[in-house]
């Protein structure tokens, strides 16, 4: 499964940037964005139909 996760602005919570990371990179985002009090929200990315 692909995950997006966004990087968010401290001030007002809009959307920074964005990039889409497999399951088992989830983690060690989450874990750099706490050391460094970085706001971010996980989604699962969209994919495409067929």
């Amino acid at each position: 499964m692909r995950f997006e996760i966004l990087r968010l602005d401290d001030l007002d919570g809009s959307a920074m940037d964005s990039t889409v990371v497999d399951a088992a990179s989830v983690n060690r985002i989450v874990q750099q964005a706490a050391a460094i009090g970085q706001r971010l929200l996980i989604r699962p990315a969209e994919t495409a139909s067929n």
